[in-house]
This record gives C-alpha cells, structure tokens and sequence, in this order.
C-alpha cells in the first residue's frame, strides 16, 4: 500500500483479514514475512501506524488491541487520491485511467456517479 513499508504493510494485511482487535503477541503470531522478527519490532510497527493514523488501538487490561482505522479499499482509494494529486496533471491522469477500465468497472464508476449527484 502506497505509503506503507514493507513490514508495515504485512502488519495491515493481517490486521484486514480480521475482524477483531489483535494484540502486539496476535499480530506477530499470524505475520509470514519468511524471516523471523522479534516482538518488539511488531509493537514499534504498530505503534508508527497509529501515529500515521492508520490503526486505532484500545488498552484492554494491561495490553493495546489494534484495529485498522479505514478498510483497504478506502486505503486504495486515498492512494489513488495521492497518486493523482502528485501527477501535476491529474485531469489527464484520470482521462487515461478511464479510457483504461474493463466494461464493469466503466458501469460501476457510472453508478457511482450517477448516485453521488442524486444526494441533495
């Protein structure tokens, strides 16, 4: 995920794939990065991401319980937001990318037009 290292955006996968809170010790048991990483690294990655505000967390007893601060797709989005703004012609960025949707993605991108300039 744009904006995310590498560890960071392992750490977030396996926060997405659940859907309750997970303490430092959960997180680390379900990470497969191929090598092997120490409690603490996991307890600073998480604690980066909620300084970029990308997990809220929650002391429960004497343990934080983390969970994502936005869904994938919202993440995808802002990234795509992101990549737009940084082009310096996001006009032409955006003509290109439409040119470049499969047909259901054209249909679903016009329903979802079509819904936003129904909202009064």
């Amino acid at each position: 995920m744009r904006g995310l290292g590498d560890l960071e955006a392992a750490v977030m996968n396996v926060l997405w794939l659940t859907t309750e809170p997970l303490k430092v010790r959960d997180v680390l048991d379900r990470l497969d990065t191929g090598r092997p990483l120490a409690y603490t690294t996991v307890m600073t990655v998480l604690d980066n991401l909620h300084r970029k505000s990308w997990v809220r967390r929650e002391m429960v007893g004497k343990a934080y319980r983390y969970t994502t601060s936005r869904s994938r797709e919202e993440a995808a989005a802002q990234a795509l937001r992101e990549v737009l703004e940084a082009s310096g012609d996001p006009d032409s960025v955006l003509l290109h990318f439409a040119r470049s949707v499969s047909d259901h993605e054209s249909e679903l991108l016009r329903a979802a037009l079509e819904a936003s300039t129904d909202r009064p």
